[in-house]
């Protein structure tokens, strides 16, 4: 089924491409980067945003192929289209040295198991809960916010050698992180991508 774009999405990407040339990037990675700045309205993320056009790739066809996405919070999957997802908070608890989201993300592994996407736009405990488990992602959308612990988190899963779109900044948070998954849902995949 094609997506039907709304017109007032066609202009704002024609403006945002009158401001900045993206055609020299790879075509996932243009994707996120648009989708990204188009949802934010910020053109920094274009030299703020961390990816890898083969990663990208190989998330794009766990994706397509059905690969289970789990987020952080209700609000990224609230803006995750067109895709179910997975997200535990509601029955995580917090303890001593364990934050309600570093809990859930636990909860949500034991669920999915390795292969899964996930997209974490809110809390960095969850991203470093994730980084701490043996996960195996197909892909990580690590892009949480804030001034505590938000670019450190960022930068441990660059570090990590996980496959994964970031950003170095403590910008971030759940419609960004969204859109970024959603730039991977709306690209068509082709069985080329896979050999």
């Amino acid at each position: 089924m094609n997506r039907v774009v709304h017109p007032i999405e066609e202009e704002s990407f024609r403006r945002l491409r009158a401001r900045l040339d993206t055609s020299r990037l790879p075509p996932l990675t243009r994707a996120v980067v648009e989708r990204v700045i188009h949802s934010s309205a910020d053109p920094e993320y274009a030299a703020d945003l961390v990816t890898d056009e083969t990663q990208l790739a190989a998330g794009h066809a766990a994706l397509h192929a059905g690969a289970p996405v789990v987020v952080d919070v209700e609000m990224v999957a609230a803006g995750i289209t067109r895709r179910e997802t997975v997200c535990r908070l509601k029955d995580a608890v917090s303890g001593p040295g364990l934050t309600r989201s570093a809990h859930a993300v636990r909860l949500a592994y034991e669920q999915v198991g390795p292969g899964a996407l996930w997209v974490i736009g809110c809390a960095p405990t969850a991203l470093e809960e994730l980084l701490a488990l043996d996960a195996s992602p197909a892909l990580v959308i690590g892009l949480p916010v804030g001034f505590v612990g938000a670019a450190e988190s960022k930068a441990a899963l660059r570090a990590s050698g996980l496959p994964a779109v970031s950003n170095v900044s403590e910008k971030g948070g759940s419609a960004v992180a969204a859109a970024a998954l959603n730039a991977l849902l709306y690209q068509p995949f082709s069985t080329e991508e896979t050999s």
